[in-house]
């Protein structure tokens, strides 16, 4: 008798075993150790110079690695659902439908480019950090200001949203109040110093920046711009922070109305190791 009551102590003590650690509020779950490195395969090469990301969105992995990913809350795109808005991960999914590159770069770093069905002004960038076991992952997305003028016109403006799966912004900074002047929800950044970005993203965001859209010569002009933590803490930062260069309008005397910002140019300092040749 005394022999079955310790088995089922043993049996209920394993059952409420994993319930007692998620409500304890000290267990962590670790950080999921990722392989992407399948996201390679559909990089340029002879045949396909821009790369194939058309393919790539087809993969049956690469939506099961945006939901793991890209997690952070967001209220830019959409309408709720009974409170809930559309993840982060179908949103990026939805500015990636219509195919346009995946880049690669420093045998390291991917960029996967696209727009929105049926409005390709609304921009998207995913950009893969491949190295380590925990990998940076950046969504960017440029949004049409609406209450000014037409995507059409030169002088539209936009705005553009950073995603990332890790804070890329110190303690100090995400835990500051926001200024009088900022919007309630919305924290300032001192300064660029205060942003870690990867010399390597800014550079990548400058060249999907500095695009023209589709069909046309004109270069979106992104007069602000957005850092969202993993947790949906927004900071206001400027646009060059990112590494978007000021757009060069020219008058008749063909001077122009604006020089670029050379505190724009990303730093060059990169100490992470890089990885053995893909290829």
């Amino acid at each position: 008798m005394n022999r079955n009551l310790q088995l089922a102590a043993i049996i209920l003590a394993a059952v409420l075993a994993p319930a007692l650690a998620l409500g304890s509020g000290f267990a962590k779950p670790p950080k999921l150790q990722q392989d992407v490195e399948w996201l390679w395969q559909y990089t340029p090469d002879q045949t396909h110079p821009d790369g194939r990301e058309n393919e790539l969105a087809q993969d049956q992995r690469f939506k099961p690695f945006l939901d793991q990913t890209l997690t952070a809350p967001q209220h830019f795109w959409g309408q709720p659902i009974a409170g809930r808005w559309r993840s982060l991960a179908n949103t990026a999914l939805d500015h990636l439908s219509v195919p346009d590159k995946v880049l690669a770069e420093d045998n390291r770093y991917l960029s996967i480019s696209g727009c929105t069905l049926h409005f390709c002004p609304a921009r998207g960038l995913l950009w893969v950090d491949l190295n380590g076991s925990h990998h940076l992952v950046v969504f960017c997305a440029i949004d049409w200001t609406k209450q000014g003028a037409p995507t059409s016109d030169p002088d539209a403006q936009y705005t553009l949203y950073l995603f990332a799966n890790d804070p890329l912004l110190p303690d100090t900074v995400r835990s500051a109040p926001p200024t009088p002047s900022a919007a309630p929800s919305t924290a300032p950044v001192a300064s660029t110093q205060d942003l870690h970005l990867p010399p390597a993203l800014t550079k990548a965001i400058g060249r999907w920046a500095a695009e023209p859209l589709p069909g046309s010569k004109i270069i979106q002009r992104i007069t602000h711009a957005v850092v969202i933590d993993p947790d949906g803490a927004e900071h206001e930062v400027a646009p060059s922070s990112l590494g978007v260069q000021p757009i060069m309008h020219t008058v008749p005397t063909g001077v122009p109305t604006s020089t670029p910002d050379i505190n724009a140019t990303p730093s060059t300092d990169d100490n992470t190791p890089i990885l053995k040749p893909r290829r």
